[in-house]
This record gives structure tokens, sequence and C-alpha cells, in this order.
């Protein structure tokens, strides 16, 4: 599992010209699954994205977490982070798991963020979405297990 965690102060997602996500001050993540993934995988993930101390303290050095600053998530499947792009110019998408595999996935890491007390917004998964965020710093940051 691998996800792209971008800090922001504001981001949504749109599918068909509707905004079926958005957030103020938070994280938008995006998620990409692979074959190997379980939920152990997206349990080890939720703990270190809810944990993740990126948010500045009252003395401007990152030591704050998104809980610890009341942030949202805007969490957006995104199997091309398992693109492959050794064997030519264009990329290969074999490592990401199948779509079934990976929305349940996808849906058990957006319900475990939530019950880490994590207000979430989700984009929609397989749709072709639309998303836009004001990166916050910017601080990217990739987390993967």
């Amino acid at each position: 599992m691998k996800l792209v965690v971008q800090r922001v102060k504001n981001a949504k997602v749109d599918v068909d010209n509707k905004t079926v996500g958005r957030i103020e001050k938070g994280f938008l993540v995006l998620l990409g699954v692979t074959h190997t993934d379980t939920k152990e995988t997206a349990d080890y993930l939720v703990k270190k994205l809810c944990n993740l101390r990126v948010f500045e303290d009252e003395k401007g050095k990152m030591n704050l977490s998104i809980k610890d600053v009341k942030g949202k998530l805007l969490i957006v499947s995104q199997f091309t982070l398992y693109a492959d792009c050794t064997g030519g110019n264009r990329p290969s998408f074999i490592n990401a798991a199948k779509p079934e595999i990976a929305n349940e996935l996808y849906e058990y890491f957006c319900k475990e963020c939530k019950n880490k007390g994590i207000e979430v917004e989700k984009g929609i998964f397989g749709a072709d979405m639309k998303v836009s965020l004001i990166n916050d710093g910017p601080v990217t940051i990739i987390l993967e297990k």
C-alpha cells in the first residue's frame, strides 16, 4: 500500500462536475493498493497517517498530528501510484491490485481512519475524478508498507 500525503489548507474532489468530497485543513491522501496488501498493511498505515506530526506547533515546528489540529482527511483511491515505467514510456499497472480487492482495502482504510476519530471525506472508487487542492507548505510525504 502506498500513500501520497499532502498537507492542505483545503482540497476537494469532483465527479461529473459535482463535489463529492471537500475538506479544509488536513491531509489529501492518494491511496494505492498492490497485490500483497492486507488489512494489517492498512492498519499499520492508518496508525502512521493519524500520528504523522507535520502540522506546526506554537513555535512553528512540525510537531502536531492531524488529531492535534482537528484536521480532516480527503482520501482518494489512485491505482496509478503503482505504475511501472521501466519497460518503456507507456506505464504498466500490473502491480496495482484488482479493483475488487483494492476497493475493499480502500473502504477499510477509510473506516479505520474514522474509527480513530478523524473526519473522513472520500472520492468515488474507480470514477474519473478531478482533484483540487492548496498544498500547505508545501508538505508532501510518501508512506508505504
